[in-house]
Parts: structure tokens; C-alpha cells; sequence
């Protein structure tokens, strides 16, 4: 139930991955008229190359932690009303770091548990009675963390999901319409210009277009410190195995698929891709390989991995490692969604943003992110 009638009366949202579509849905169901725009298909982008994580694992700011607390709540809801769902699963998340002198792991449990973080200490041994599916002699004698409140969502098919009430609801999608243009005429967001020259009127216009955020926000003289590198995503062939958590390790991150598969992840791989002249992305079969065999080794029984797909591009990270959400000083009606850990806070910042552009009013959760601090 609408408690007042929304400030705005129509919205373009320019971007179709999670924050893109949960801003759009929690728009129309405020009354505001909305348009969603994409480049090509949704899901196109960074949100169709997550890991997908669900967490508030390890040691950020405050504030960043309690919106992704936030964050987690908003999936537990998802969750309860798609029970059966096999795109989001809460069976929580294993890690561990390198058996070296900067293994910080007694540390990072000290700081979980401080912070009322649910968190559990296990050696080796312990860990196959309380999740499945991991090779104990990959796991150093400094233990690992099991936290049981966390998970994983696959957003290509959330996506789907909230689009699909989004259009019943009366909300309009534009999907390949190349890259979007903000109007700016007097100083204010008037419209979202599209490659074949339509343009989409309105009186606010949000920019959630993951990593190209920065880029557009300069056309429109916004600074915003960019970090963002270019990841590799490897999903695996189906395959009958016992893992159900999240794997976080030194050398590969790990999460399952709705398919049955894996989708495999680390910060090494990143390295190894190469950018070519013409703008697109290259990497070896031998990166890929070693994904599979670092997946392998700590899975339970080594199992034989095999490349379904892969995906490569940017993955947006702001500058100084916080969310950026907000509107943009410099042009009224120009608000921007930027932030690492996409998925986590998906939801949540959808629905933030979306209640301040209908309503006028900022929501302090979001005040510490706001793009005025740059």
C-alpha cells in the first residue's frame, strides 16, 4: 500500500542487471511510471558474470557490514517466497586462507564473532560433519571458517523473476538499445537517449549500468574513483558432488549451479586475462585449466572438472572499495548504482534508492555512500 503519492512521475532506469531491476521493480510498485533500458539482453553485463556470493564475510566498515546484514535479509524473503527455488540457497559459506605468516584467519574469527556475525572455527577434521563436500587435506592446521548464515543466488534468473512482475505490474523494458545516453539539458536528467536515436523522456533517470557507471558520470562532470578489473567466470559441466556451500580458498572460489555444475572464480585468474586492441578479452586455455584443477583439489574425491561456459568483462569496484549510491549533485534527477558485492546488495539498494526517488527522502542506511564524498 502506497502511504503517499510518489515525487516523480516517470523514471528511466539504465542498466538491466540486479540493481537495474530491483529499483525498476520497486518502482512501479510505488506508482512511478518506469522504463528500464538495457544495452542488449538483461543480465548481459557483470550480473551474468557473478560469483554471487551472499555474505558480510571478514572485516569492512560498519556500515558497509550492516547493509549487506540488510542485504542478506532481503534474499531470506526471496527465499521464503520461492521455497523451491533452485537459484538461491542458503547452505552457507566455507574459507580459508594460505598456510603462510599472513594467514589472518584466527583474527577474521575473532572479529565475526565480535560483531555478532554468525561464525564457527573448524579444523580440518570437523569440517566434513558439518558441511559436505570438501577435501580435509586442502585445509591448513590453521582451520577454516564456516559461516552458516550465508549463500548464493543466481542472479540471471532472479532477474527474470523480478522483470517478470515488473512487466505485469505495467513497467517497460527496452532491451538492445546500445549504450544509453543521459540528456542533460538546464542541468537536469531529462531523458536517456538510446543508439538508434530515441530518446526516453523523463523527470529522473538512474544510472545502474555496472561498470560503466564512472564513465557515464563523467560525460556528466561526476568523478567517481574506479577500481574496477576485468574477471573471468568459469562454469563447469554438471556433475553428481556433495558441495552445497560457498568455497572461498586461496587459489579458487567456488559456488554451485542451479545446473548441477560449479561456478569457479579467484583473484590470480584475473590477472592472466588479456585486454586486446580492439576492446575485447582473451585468456588462455591454461588459465582456465588451472581454475578447474585449484577447483578439484579441494573438492571431496578430486573430481574431473570440465569448461561449460565462461565469461569474461569487468566487474565493478569503486574506487575506494565502498557502494556509491545516491543522487549525483552535479545534475539534478541523476541518481547512479555502483558498487562491488552486487549480489549481496542487490536487493536491498534497489529498494533503498527506489524509495528515495519516489518519496524525495534519503534513507539514512545509504547516507555513508552517497557520490558527494568524492
Amino acid at each position: 500500500m502506497n502511504l503517499s503519492a510518489p515525487v516523480v512521475s516517470k523514471v528511466v532506469v539504465i542498466g538491466g542487471g540486479i540493481f537495474g531491476a530491483s529499483a525498476a521493480l520497486h518502482l512501479v510498485r510505488q506508482g512511478v511510471r518506469t522504463v528500464l533500458v538495457n544495452d542488449g539482453p538483461l543480465a548481459r553485463g557483470a550480473s551474468g558474470r557473478s560469483l554471487a556470493w551472499l555474505n558480510s564475510a571478514r572485516q569492512r566498515s560498519a556500515a558497509y557490514h550492516y547493509l549487506r546484514l540488510a542485504g542478506i535479509d532481503r534474499y531470506r524473503s526471496q527465499a521464503a517466497a520461492h521455497p523451491d527455488a533452485a537459484w538461491l540457497r542458503f547452505d552457507g559459506g566455507l574459507t580459508w586462507d594460505a598456510d603462510d605468516s599472513e594467514n589472518g584467519i584466527a583474527d577474521v574469527f575473532v572479529h565475526e564473532r565480535s560483531i555478532g556475525y554468525d561464525a564457527r572455527l573448524l579444523s580440518a577434521a570437523e569440517i566434513a560433519s558439518v558441511t559436505p563436500g570438501v577435501d580435509a587435506r586442502s585445509v591448513p592446521a590453521q582451520g577454516a571458517i564456516f559461516n552458516p548464515g550465508e549463500g548464493w543466488v543466481d542472479l540471471p534468473s532472479l532477474i527474470a523473476v523480478l522483470i517478470s512482475e515488473f512487466q505485469t505490474l505495467g513497467g517497460e523494458v527496452i532491451t538492445d538499445g546500445g549504450r544509453a545516453r543521459l540528456l542533460t539539458p538546464g542541468g537536469r536528467a531529462r531523458a536517456a537517449m538510446l543508439e538508434d536515436g530515441r530518446e526516453i523522456g523523463a523527470d529522473t533517470v538512474l544510472l545502474a549500468t555496472g561498470p560503466a557507471v564512472p564513465s557515464m558520470a563523467m560525460e556528466i562532470g561526476k568523478p567517481i574513483p574506479d577500481a574496477t578489473p576485468i574477471a573471468l567466470l568459469v562454469r563447469t559441466e554438471p556433475i553428481d558432488h556433495p558441495l552445497r556451500a560457498v568455497l572461498n580458498t586461496p587459489r579458487v572460489a567456488i559456488r554451485p549451479l542451479p545446473s548441477g555444475g560449479f561456478a569457479l572464480d579467484s583473484a590470480w585468474s584475473e590477472e592472466e586475462v588479456v585486454t586486446l586492441p580492439d576492446g575485447t578479452y582473451h585468456v588462455d586455455q591454461s588459465t582456465m585449466l588451472g581454475l578447474l584443477d585449484a577447483a578439484s583439489n579441494v573438492l571431496a574425491g578430486n573430481p574431473k572438472l570440465a569448461v561449460a561456459s565462461y565469461g569474461i568483462g569487468p566487474k565493478p569496484i569503486p574506487g575506494d572499495g565502498e557502494p556509491v549510491f545516491g543522487p549525483v549533485q552535479e545534475v539534478e534527477g541523476c541518481y547512479v548504482a555502483f558498487s562491488h558485492s552486487g549480489a549481496t546488495l542487490g536487493l536491498i539498494a534497489g529498494e533503498l534508492m527506489a524509495g528515495e526517488i519516489a518519496t524525495g527522502q534519503a534513507n539514512p542506511l545509504l547516507e555513508p555512500f552517497r557520490p558527494t564524498r568524492f
